[in-house]
């Protein structure tokens, strides 16, 4: 059973906006003009806002394709978390660095939808804190299947928004929200 946080003390967490991470997702660019946009809400309002950066052999640490997009990039005093595995919370800080926020409500963005979002989520929700999936402000590649068929990635990404709008767990709250209409309520 999940601890509940009580209260509604939100975090921007920004997942895997990482250039080659980025290179194939679909809509890449709007994507990433909409993760600036809450960022730059998110740090007006005195919401901490967190990084979050995924290496693994194809994405090797320290390398061009592991950095951050250069359209975004972490305020001094702002954290980095580094991870490999899907879920951002799996053998990182990232429960001890909310716990000294005190945190209780996570504000969700990055890449790819499908891995490391729909992990991430599951996983904040599981812990027991509220989420709000930026339905705008996440993105990934469409998958080729063994059949020849696609799964195209718009519709990958209308799927996780759709799990997350309807998704019910006892004490906790989840919803979707755009980046420029994101409540940030401390």
């Amino acid at each position: 059973m999940a601890t509940i946080r009580e209260g509604n003390k939100p975090v921007l967490l920004v997942v895997d906006v990482q250039v080659g991470v980025m290179r194939s997702a679909w809509d890449a660019e709007r994507v990433i003009n909409n993760i600036v946009a809450a960022v730059e809400k998110a740090r007006r309002q005195g919401v901490p806002v967190v990084w979050v950066q995924h290496s693994d052999t194809e994405l090797i640490e320290g390398s061009p394709d592991w950095q951050l997009v250069p359209q975004l990039s972490p305020a001094d005093g702002e954290v980095r978390i580094y991870k490999q595995f899907n879920s951002s919370f799996e053998q990182t800080e990232l429960d001890e660095t909310f716990a000294r926020f005190g945190a209780t409500h996570v504000v969700l963005a990055g890449a790819a939808t499908n891995w490391c979002i729909r992990a991430t989520a599951y996983s904040a929700l599981d812990r027991g804190y509220d989420l709000t999936l930026l339905k705008d402000a996440h993105t990934t590649e469409s998958i080729d299947l063994e059949d020849g068929s696609t799964i195209e990635a718009a519709n990958i990404i209308l799927e996780l928004n759709i799990a997350m709008k309807w998704l019910s767990y006892p004490g906790r709250s989840n919803r979707i929200s755009t980046s420029r209409e994101v409540e940030f309520i401390s």
